[in-house]
């Protein structure tokens, strides 16, 4: 599956419906970051997301700018940038509002995220 170790950045509803549905059918974790151009905190999080998702190749890390894809966030409720929405199976299991490091790497772990050592 494409995006293995890498953020898949989304930024046409047609590419983020099809990233979604095969990541959903993968029956992997799922990560989602919600985020902004304008948002300091966003950019600060931003390469930590991605060294994230070089340490969990068993999860698929996606990144949205809200300001592009309105009707996805809404979708999601999310109200403060960034957040991070964690699925499975299309089921959201879990979110983290705000750049927070430690909280997001937590979650990883609990739902089963596992790290890979590079």
């Amino acid at each position: 599956m494409a995006g293995e170790g890498e953020v898949i950045a989304c930024h046409t509803l047609e590419v983020w419906n099809e990233k979604v549905k095969d990541a959903n059918e993968s029956k992997k974790l799922i990560v989602i970051d919600f985020t902004a151009s304008w948002c300091p905190p966003c950019r600060f999080i931003a390469p930590v997301f991605a060294e994230m998702s070089k340490k969990f190749t068993n999860v698929v890390f996606f990144k949205i700018d809200v300001d592009e894809l309105q009707s996805v966030a809404k979708e999601f409720k999310v109200e403060a940038m960034p957040t991070f929405v964690f699925m499975k199976e299309g089921e959201i299991v879990d979110r983290v509002v705000g750049a927070a490091k430690d909280e997001i790497h937590e979650k990883l772990m609990k739902h089963g995220g596992l790290v890979t050592s590079a």
